[in-house]
C-alpha cells in the first residue's frame, strides 16, 4: 500500500465579511461618532471558502489543483503550509513541508540573499552542512550570483522567484507546494522549473501540490488533478479528464453564446452553431459535438441581422486543443470569399471540410466575426467537440491529441 504523504477530512475555512458603507474622511468620523451612541451593528456575513474537502496524495505523487479564481486554491495551499488555521476538518501532513506562494515567502527583505538561504535551510530543520552541501547548485539554479549578496528588499519580483523556489527545490523537502507564483519569471525559467519539479518528483519520489492556471503544465507534470468550484472539489481524477471538463464547463468561459458576448447596437449576432458528419447532423449536448474520425465534416452557423448591415461579413472559426493551443483555423478572410449577409432576418452559412483530419482528441472552436475593418463579435470556447474512433479502440476522450500530433497524414500500408 502506497504511503500517504498529505490528507483532508471535511477541511473547511470560514471568513467573516462586513458590510459597510464607505465614503470619505468625514463620512467615516460621523459614522465612528454615531456608532458611540448608537446599538447599530455592522452587519457581518459568514463565507466558507471551503468545505468539506476530502482527498489523499501519496508519496511522491505530483496533484495538480484547478480551477476558477476565488475557487479556494490559494486558501487550500495556505491551510495545507500551516499560514493559516481551518475553520472546520482536519488535515495530516507526513514530511517535510516547502511552500512557494508569494513572491518573496520565507525571505527577510533586509538580509541578502545569501543569509535568506541559510535562513530558509535552518526554517526546514537543515544543519548549516548540509545547506554549503547544497549552496553552489542552489545559487546556479537561480541565476542571481551576482546578486547573491544585496539584500533581497532591493530584488525584483522576477529575481526572488528564482531564488525562492531554488531555494524551495533543492533543500530536499518531502512535499513541495507551489502556487502560480512561478507565472512571475520569465518563459525560461517556468520552463526550467517544471522539468526541476518533475524530476524531483519522478526520480527522488518527493511530492508536489501544483497549482496553476497553466493547464498544460499541470497536465504534462501531474498523475492527478483536482478541480475545485466555489470551495469544493468538483472531481478528481486523471488531469485530462479534470482540465477537459474544467474547460467544457460553461461557467469557465469567458465570454458565453447567446450572452455577454453580445453587444445591444451589435449587427450581427450568432444565434446557433450545427455541426455534421457525414451529412448527419452530430450528436449534440449543451455545445458538446461527437465526429467520426476523418469524417466529412460541415459546421452550419446562423446569424441575426439587423437592417442597417449592408457590409461583407468575415468568419473565423479557430480550434483549440485542451491546453489551449491553435491547431487549426477556418476562415473565409484568406479565400477573399466573404458572406453577404441578408439584413432585417437570420443568414445560414455554411463551411466543409471532407476527410477532417484532425486526430482523435477533444478541441474547443472560438468564433470571430468581422466586417473586414473591426471585430463584431467573438466568443472564445463557444462549443466543443470530440474525434472519436469508430472502431472502439481508443476515443481519446479529453486528451490533448498533441503527443501524437494534431494533423492526420493521409497514408498507406504496404506488406511485401
Amino acid at each position: 500500500m502506497s504511503e500517504i504523504a498529505l490528507r483532508t477530512e471535511g477541511l473547511g475555512k470560514k471568513f467573516i465579511i462586513g458590510h459597510k458603507k464607505t465614503g470619505d474622511l468625514r463620512e467615516a468620523f460621523a459614522e465612528r461618532v454615531k456608532g458611540l451612541f448608537s446599538n447599530t451593528r455592522e452587519e457581518k456575513e459568514e463565507f466558507w471558502a471551503l468545505q468539506n474537502i476530502n482527498f489523499e496524495v501519496t508519496k511522491g505523487e505530483a496533484v495538480g489543483i484547478i480551477g476558477r479564481n476565488g475557487a479556494g486554491k490559494s486558501t487550500l495551499l495556505k491551510i495545507l503550509s500551516r499560514i493559516t488555521d481551518p475553520s472546520a476538518g482536519r488535515f495530516e501532513i507526513n514530511g517535510r513541508v516547502s511552500s512557494l506562494l508569494e513572491v518573496g515567502t520565507g525571505f527577510h527583505a533586509e538580509l541578502t540573499g545569501r543569509e535568506n538561504i541559510f535562513l530558509n535551510g535552518t526554517i526546514l530543520g537543515m544543519r548549516r552542512a548540509e545547506i554549503r552541501k547544497k549552496f553552489d547548485e542552489i545559487v546556479d539554479f537561480s541565476g542571481v550570483e551576482k546578486f547573491l549578496d544585496t539584500p533581497v528588499k532591493h530584488y525584483s519580483s522576477g529575481m526572488k522567484v528564482r531564488l525562492a523556489f531554488s531555494v524551495a527545490a533543492h533543500l530536499e523537502p518531502e512535499i513541495l507546494i507551489v502556487d502560480e507564483v512561478l507565472a512571475v519569471g520569465d518563459a525560461e525559467f517556468q520552463k526550467k522549473c517544471l522539468g526541476k519539479m518533475d524530476e524531483v518528483s519522478k526520480n527522488e519520489g518527493r511530492t508536489i501540490i501544483f497549482v496553476s492556471h497553466n493547464l498544460a503544465a499541470v497536465q504534462n507534470l501531474c498523475q492527478k488533478c483536482i478541480l475545485l468550484r466555489n470551495g469544493q472539489v468538483q472531481k478528481i481524477g486523471e488531469p485530462s479528464d479534470i482540465i477537459s471538463e474544467y474547460l467544457s464547463d460553461p461557467g469557465q468561459r469567458d465570454e458565453k453564446f447567446f450572452a455577454g458576448a453580445v453587444k445591444p447596437s451589435q449587427p450581427v449576432v450568432l444565434t446557433d452553431f450545427t455541426c455534421f458528419a457525414n451529412q448527419l447532423e452530430s450528436t449534440s449536448s449543451s455545445g458538446f459535438f461527437q465526429i467520426p474520425f476523418y469524417a466529412n465534416v460541415t459546421f452550419e452557423l446562423s446569424f441575426s441581422v439587423t437592417e442597417q448591415f449592408a457590409r461583407d461579413l468575415y468568419i473565423a472559426i479557430t480550434v483549440v486543443d485542451t491546453n489551449r493551443t491553435t491547431v487549426a483555423t477556418l476562415d473565409n478572410l484568406y479565400l477573399s470569399q466573404p458572406v453577404r449577409p441578408f439584413p432585417g432576418g437570420i443568414t445560414r452559412v455554411a463551411c466543409s471540410v471532407d476527410k477532417f483530419p484532425l486526430n482523435p482528441g477533444t478541441y474547443f472552436c472560438n468564433i470571430w466575426m468581422s466586417d473586414g475593418y473591426e471585430t463584431i463579435q467573438k466568443i472564445e470556447d463557444a462549443f466543443k467537440f470530440e474525434i472519436i474512433l469508430s472502431n472502439g479502440l481508443n476515443t481519446g476522450k479529453g486528451q490533448s491529441a498533441a503527443k501524437h500530433g494534431f494533423v492526420y497524414m493521409n497514408q498507406q500500408w504496404i506488406t511485401r
